[in-house]
């Protein structure tokens, strides 16, 4: 599988000086070695931003990494602000393989941070799931189209669509 990396709360970092999440550098390998992953995987970095400032723009430069990836098996880390936005993008390229987007409320080198769930999830749920685009969060697999971020609760949940 392949690990595809835009940013994101899961990646991000405590600033103490300012008090502000930023990024440094990934902490998505040490997690994958923290859950003992014996999964095949390989990260790959395509930006570090937070899913409110993504454009178009970044949107095709993930899904040019999905087409070109030559796994059937993708995982994306991505913020949680647009990661629906992003997946209706990745759904209508109509390709042959199992793409799982997950992120997290709360950064992984925060303390009580969902990530490392998360991620652990995404990692089961690509392995299990036929061809398509999922969002791996909360303990949930979700069909792409199937599901919105409650702001107000801080979680995803299942919609009728």
């Amino acid at each position: 599988m392949r690990i595809l990396l835009t940013g994101g709360t899961i990646d991000k970092v405590y600033l103490e000086a300012d008090g502000k999440l930023w990024f440094k550098d990934s902490i998505i390998e040490e997690m994958l070695k923290q859950g003992r992953c014996t999964a095949e995987t390989t990260v790959e970095i395509l930006m570090q931003k937070d899913s409110l400032d993504f454009t178009d723009a970044d949107r095709q430069v993930v899904s040019d990494a999905c087409r070109r990836a030559q796994e059937e098996q993708l995982i994306i880390t991505h913020g949680t602000d647009t990661m629906t936005r992003t997946a209706a993008d990745l759904a209508s390229l109509e390709l042959a393989k199992t793409i799982v987007l997950t992120g997290s409320m709360i950064p992984h080198r925060v303390g009580s941070s969902d990530a490392l769930f998360n991620l652990g999830c995404a990692v089961a749920a690509v392995q299990l799931l036929p061809y398509g685009v999922y969002i791996a969060i909360n303990g949930e697999v979700f069909e792409w189209d199937k599901v919105e971020k409650n702001r107000k609760l801080g979680r995803f949940e299942r919609t009728g669509a």
